[in-house]
C-alpha cells in the first residue's frame, strides 16, 4: 500500500470520525440560548468559534482554488457541506478525493528520469 492509498484512508477516518462526532453533539445540544449564540457563551467558547470560522474561511477559499485548478468536479460542493454538515468532514472528504485525482495524476505521467 503506498502513501496515496494510506493517506485516503486516514482522510476517510477523519471525514467519518468528524461528521459522527459533530453531529453527536449537534443533535445533543439541549441550551436554552440558540446555538450560534452559544459558540460565543464565554471567553473559552468564543476563541475556539473564532479559530473555527478563521479557518473554516480560509480552507473554503482553499478548497475552491485547488479544486478548480486540479479540475475537480464541484469544489463548491465541500465548501457547502462543510457549512451545512461539520468542516471537520468536508475538508477530510476533500483531502480524500484531492488525493485521488494526484495518485491518477501521477500515473498517467511517464517518468522522465527513467533509462
Amino acid at each position: 500500500m503506498n502513501a496515496a492509498v494510506v493517506r485516503q484512508w486516514l482522510y476517510g477516518l477523519a471525514a467519518a470520525i468528524g461528521l459522527a462526532g459533530t453531529w453527536y453533539f449537534n443533535l445533543s445540544y439541549r441550551g436554552s440560548q440558540g446555538y450560534l449564540a452559544a459558540w460565543f457563551a464565554n471567553d473559552a467558547s468564543s476563541s475556539a468559534a473564532v479559530d473555527l470560522i478563521v479557518v473554516a474561511v480560509v480552507l473554503s477559499v482553499f478548497m475552491l482554488a485547488e479544486g478548480r485548478r486540479l479540475g475537480m468536479r464541484m469544489p463548491w460542493l465541500y465548501v457547502v457541506l462543510g457549512f451545512v454538515l461539520a468542516m471537520a468532514f468536508a475538508v477530510p472528504v476533500f483531502l480524500m478525493l484531492r488525493e485521488r485525482v494526484l495518485e491518477v495524476r501521477r500515473r498517467a505521467e511517464p517518468d522522465a528520469g527513467r533509462v
